[in-house]
């Protein structure tokens, strides 16, 4: 790596973010897309390796990354422009769920993003493709990203996307974009759909999960825990009281999601949703300390103490031998090297390459944190 530009060096000292303790030689904080494209121009003339940086929630997914540079969101963290009679909101990386969702009360409507991660960035939430629990009824977080505004690997501040929610601009690059992780730039400003509220919510417990689902019209979620089950109901008030009276079970009022626990390993179990159960018993075979189970979309997500090399190859080669994979979301990083973050690379690998080298060529950004070190 050669040496930085007098200029650059003083524009990331003046942009210096001291809130932001990681190991890196420049921590800095743009005040707009044009200065982080600024900085990955200059960051790109030289080779050095560069990392995003939201609220640090979703650092230990994906391969470790060694940066020279992490750019973090910090200083974008505005609402840019609500709309709600549109059912639209654009927003800067750096707003927190828990400050999008208290803005958009006023107007009772959601934008649908992970139910129980209040501190977690949008940016965040964007780079790493994070859904919440509704998703069974309102799909994936790309479904709702209309539009995206991105600086590149190459220096260039770019937008794909379209207000109108059945638009073809941009080709697709909000999906694109959605679950990036970063490696095809800085996620800035996006545009949200939006969903109102229900009249009405409901959280009845279940002893089968799968059989309630198969019972329940269109509810938010349907999820399995540690000794019990749950589905989580939404609508009219008569609606959610004759499916609740359909489904039986122990009823409430409101959505009582799970509390989230911190244990030291996180894995999650990506599979077709008919392995649901199966995917369970895989993790607690590796003595999971807990865990939630998203019947119908195919997710179980678990925390453990520890576990053993063998016990986890076992449960990867179960988990991509129904189709899926297994993916650790939190662990030390030399656990993560050791037995590798995601599992066998996809079949797009290589397609994934050439997208990689058109938005970031000189390969600076997060090298190396997908499937096949992308």
């Amino acid at each position: 790596m050669t040496t930085l530009a007098v200029a650059t060096k003083q524009l990331l000292e003046r942009l210096h973010d001291p809130t932001v303790d990681v190991d890196a030689e420049f921590v800095v904080a743009p005040t707009s897309m044009e200065e982080a494209a600024e900085i990955l121009a200059a960051a790109a003339d030289v080779g050095q390796a560069v990392a995003f940086y939201g609220a640090g929630t979703h650092r230990q997914i994906g391969n470790p990354v060694d940066a020279d540079l992490v750019i973090t969101t910090t200083a974008m963290n505005r609402i840019i422009d609500y709309q709600p009679d549109d059912l639209t909101v654009v927003v800067e990386p750096g707003v927190t769920l828990g400050e999008l969702e208290a803005a958009l009360t006023d107007r009772k409507l959601t934008a649908v993003l992970p139910e129980t991660e209040p501190n977690a960035t949008v940016g965040g939430v964007v780079a790493a493709g994070r859904s919440g629990y509704r998703r069974l009824r309102y799909g994936p977080t790309r479904d709702r990203v209309l539009q995206a505004t991105v600086a590149t690997g190459y220096g260039k501040v770019v937008t794909g996307g379209s207000p109108v929610v059945k638009a073809s601009t941009g080709y697709g690059m909000t999906r694109l974009f959605t679950g990036s992780f970063g490696t095809l730039g800085l996620i800035g400003p996006v545009l949200l759909k939006l969903w109102s509220q229900p009249r009405a919510t409901a959280t009845i417990v279940v002893d089968d999960p799968e059989v309630a689902r198969n019972a329940a019209y269109r509810p938010f979620a349907v999820l399995g825990t540690r000794g019990t089950g749950r589905i989580y109901l939404g609508g009219t008030k008569e609606e959610v009281e004759a499916q609740a009276e359909a489904i039986g079970g122990r009823s409430s009022d409101g959505l009582d999601w799970p509390q989230p626990h911190d244990p030291p390993l996180r894995l999650s179990f990506r599979i077709p949703a008919r392995f649901v159960d199966e995917a369970v018993l895989a993790a607690r075979d590796l003595d999971a300390t807990g865990w939630v189970a998203q019947y119908g979309v195919g997710i179980v997500e678990a925390g453990y103490d520890r576990i053993t090399s063998d016990g986890f190859a076992a449960a990867r080669s179960w988990a991509e031998s129904v189709g899926g994979t297994l993916v650790i979301e939190a662990s030390p990083d030399d656990l993560r090297r050791e037995l590798g973050a995601w599992g066998s690379p996809p079949e797009s690998v290589e397609l994934q390459r050439e997208v990689k080298d058109r938005f970031d060529p000189a390969g600076i950004c997060n090298p190396g944190i997908l499937p096949g070190g992308i």
